[in-house]
């Protein structure tokens, strides 16, 4: 069983760190407006189908023939990232702007319908375009990486490295600019800080066009990792990114990476390990239950996360 265990942390490193970004579009959300936006999912579903669908017309075309993959892939990532950003703001602006001052149960049931309308669309869009809705994505990368006693696919070692990258880029911008200060003035106090003549409008509109930025060039990463995509892989992926931020912290970005990065791992352990340590009565398939134990079980005895702080409640 120990002879499998490098390999199984490399799979869960890789798994971890899509969750862990797609959990910071959900952690930038909360800690600014204080609700959780569940169409966040769906902008991942929406950019593993534009980067597919990017690939699949640029492979019709001939597009791909010679051209670099490295090429292939950043161009296709950029044009997830623009269209899923963009549609983050879109979804701000009509489904959750006019209801920011409503009860939160109001916007959190709009987030709710906006992630049902984005299946159905992209469900019916395929459907006409296709006639079908399950799609296979044009693989770029093959081979792996040697890394002595394990191996890990080179898509694999790209999740990785990007998701890093994507995370650090993501915690200078908060740290160091400009308007990543006003992103934390607005979090810290929105009336106080639009007395401070920051644009509290602008801040929510930039914390949706990053989060969902990230969110769509996960939804690219993940396509490219696994090669087969439909309308409803947002819905389990999100649900587990939001629990990746419950157990690292809601409302804190260096909890939702680890959050993240730690879901992935013992999701991995328990699909490779619970078979054989029940004796078969427990497989593979339960690690999804295994996942969501660990919502329950953090909200029961920690609600704040690993990284979060007990605070009262914003009047």
């Amino acid at each position: 069983m120990l002879s499998i265990l490098p390999q199984v942390l490399v799979d869960g490193l890789t798994l971890g760190f899509m969750y862990a970004v797609v959990a910071l579009g959900y952690t930038m959300v909360y800690g600014i407006l204080e609700f959780i936006n569940f169409a966040h999912g769906e902008i991942f579903m929406v950019g593993a189908f534009v980067g597919t669908e990017v690939l699949l017309i640029s492979d019709s075309l001939g597009a791909l023939e010679g051209m670099n993959p490295y090429v292939a892939f950043v161009l296709t990532l950029v044009i997830a990232m623009a269209l899923t950003g963009g549609l983050g703001v879109l979804i701000e602006r009509i489904a959750y702007r006019p209801l920011r001052g409503a009860p939160r149960l109001v916007p959190l049931i709009s987030a709710i319908g906006v992630s049902f309308l984005l299946q159905d669309l992209v469900r019916f869009t395929e459907a006409i375009a296709r006639n079908e809705f399950y799609l296979n994505t044009p693989m770029l990368f093959s081979g792996s990486i040697s890394l002595g006693v394990a191996s890990i696919p080179t898509k694999g070692f790209i999740v990785i490295v990007l998701a890093i990258i994507m995370m650090i880029a993501l915690t200078l911008f908060i740290s160091k600019t400009k308007w990543g200060i006003a992103m934390r003035a607005v979090a810290q106090d929105q009336s106080t800080a639009s007395l401070m003549t920051i644009n509290v409008d602008k801040v929510i509109m930039l914390t949706f066009l990053i989060g969902s930025s990230l969110g769509g060039a996960t939804g690219v990463l993940f396509s490219q990792n696994y090669g087969t995509i439909d309308p409803y892989i947002g819905f389990i992926l999100g649900l587990k990114a939001f629990t990746a931020a419950v157990l690292g912290g809601i409302g804190n970005l260096r909890g939702a990476m680890v959050g993240g990065v730690l879901l992935g791992l013992l999701e991995s352990l328990s699909g490779a390990y619970m078979g054989p340590l029940t004796g078969g009565a427990f497989g593979a398939e339960y690690k999804d239950v295994f996942a969501f134990s660990i919502l329950i079980l953090v909200l029961l005895f920690k609600p704040e996360g690993l990284f979060g702080e007990a605070v009262k409640e914003k009047v």
